[in-house]
């Protein structure tokens, strides 16, 4: 029997067209590249920033409703979901990516590294993010994970020879690859268990699995607990978080900054989508999560060791990393919200609005950090911001706002991302797991509000190592001023997401 072929209407391409553009823009790309003089590779930063406008753009009228492109409830056969969630996955994901693509066109420049690659493989990691969140068969989560991941593999050596960057980079591929072992075995297990590859399928079957105490159940369990080890690995939560300090130390700064968005995106929208839509409740006589209590120790760990190790660092990328774990454990409580009945879709916004405001936060974190490198990788010491107020007083003011927001003071975005992450789970009935989310907050202000100090009440000579130069002059303005317009104005974060929904099955 001759297998069937799908139609057009089958693939439905009009759906995944943001993602499809982008792929096909990083493969013109790659081959332009080659014929652009050595002498002129700032082209490429222009050409793979126009695309990301392009689809950014795009992403933003098919989430404000704006744009129909056929039918978008799904494409590839129901393996992609073309829904409001994914609208606005994409539009976090392609922020950061123009914004990465921004900080790193001068920093290339002056620490010679200027390789027209860089975008392209940018581009393809942003695909892979993007993939992720539209994901609705643990194959293509499978698939997605690579090519967000193969390419971070590389940028995080782009620095070569220099020995930290080619061991952080050795260091994640590796433990990378180990994580990606592990989600293979998970979705073999879960198939083993479900006899499907299928999110909305795998729900309907464990509906009867779970709670039974047949062998299916465990085969399920354990390929539950394969994929969050893989995707935990990905969003760097506690205990699989053992390679972000050195990869995000030793990695080339705009990268840092751009991986710590991108997987993180990718990473926890697979995992609501994985989770919350495939795994969540199964209501017979008792109510029986397979996952929560697992989250929700996970969050616990995440948030205090993230927290408390941050106290410790003296320097700012590993500050910065430490406080990247802190973050995750902030999403993980909106995830673990999602495994309470009914509280999936609000789960899933406040993990939406949270990562739209760290987005800002955290790559304008990193771009300070950028401006204050020398080119031998240098200089991002916390003694290094002594006096940078006096020096460079826009640089300051701009990384106040940038830990005024990591900490959750208003009016910033990080408090309202915050606010509806705690929200969240409140509804959710995980009280003590807010409480812990609060605490920990107030400890993080200890390290953050020290980076203030540092720059406005200690004498030093700190000051940019360099002129910032236009694009990374622009995207502090853009990370500032997103940073600050979604605190005062919450309603654009709230608008953007309330339409967000991950109940696939009828009745959910």
């Amino acid at each position: 029997m001759l297998l069937e072929t799908p139609t057009f209407d089958d693939l439905n391409f009009w759906a995944t067209l943001p993602v499809m553009l982008l792929a096909a823009w990083a493969s013109v790309l790659l081959i332009v590249n080659m014929f652009i003089p050595k002498e002129k590779r700032g082209y490429s930063a222009g050409m793979a920033a126009t695309g990301v406008v392009v689809v950014l753009i795009l992403s933003i009228f098919q989430a404000s409703d704006l744009l129909e492109l056929g039918d978008e409830g799904s494409a590839f056969e129901g393996m992609y979901v073309a829904d409001q969630f994914t609208h606005v996955v994409n539009i976090i994901v392609l922020t950061a990516t123009l914004i990465g693509i921004m900080v790193s066109y001068d920093y290339l420049k002056r620490t010679n590294m200027e390789r027209g690659e860089f975008y392209v493989l940018m581009l393809y990691s942003s695909v892979g993010a993007m993939l992720m969140g539209a994901s609705r068969n643990l194959v293509m989560v499978l698939i997605a994970l690579e090519i967000l991941s193969i390419p971070l593999y590389i940028l995080s050596g782009f620095r070569r020879p220099h020995e930290q960057s080619e061991e952080s980079a050795m260091k994640y591929f590796l433990l990378g690859a180990f994580a990606s072992g592990f989600l293979v075995y998970g979705v073999a297990f879960v198939y083993g268990a479900t006899g499907s590859f299928d999110i909305a399928e795998i729900w309907e079957k464990s509906v009867s699995i779970l709670g039974n105490h047949e062998p299916a159940e465990y085969t399920l369990l354990a390929g539950i607990g394969l994929v969050i080890i893989s995707l935990g690995f990905k969003v760097g939560a506690v205990p699989f978080h053992m390679w972000q300090p050195d990869v995000y130390q030793g990695a080339p700064t705009p990268v840092t900054a751009f991986m710590s968005i991108t997987a993180k995106a990718g990473g926890f929208a697979a995992m609501l989508r994985v989770l919350a839509t495939g795994l969540a409740v199964v209501s017979d006589g008792d109510t029986i999560n397979a996952w929560q209590d697992t989250i929700q120790i996970i969050a616990f760990i995440t948030l205090v060791l993230g927290n408390v190790v941050a106290i410790m660092q003296v320097d700012l990328k590993r500050l910065l990393a430490y406080s990247s774990i802190a973050h995750a454990g902030y999403i993980l409580i909106a995830i673990a919200a999602g495994g309470t009945q009914g509280a999936a879709d609000q789960a899933a916004q406040a993990a939406l609005i949270y990562l739209l405001a760290y987005t800002f936060t955290n790559i304008g974190a990193f771009a300070v950090v950028i401006a204050l490198e020398r080119n031998d990788a240098t200089g991002t010491g916390m003694d290094d911001l002594k006096g940078l107020a006096a020096n460079s007083p826009g640089l300051a003011f701009a990384m106040a706002v940038f830990m005024f927001s990591l900490t959750g003071i208003p009016p910033t975005a990080g408090f309202m991302g915050k606010w509806f992450v705690f929200k969240a789970a409140l509804d959710a009935d995980l009280v003590l797991l807010a409480v812990v989310g609060i605490l920990t907050s107030v400890i993080s202000a200890f390290y953050y509000l020290r980076v203030i100090m540092n720059m406005y009440m200690e004498e030093g000579d700190a000051k940019p190592s360099v002129a910032p130069q236009p694009a990374l002059r622009a995207a502090l303005v853009i990370t500032v001023v997103g940073t600050v317009i979604l605190g005062l104005l919450p309603y654009v974060l709230t608008d953007l997401a309330q339409d967000v929904t991950l109940a696939l099955i009828s009745g959910r």
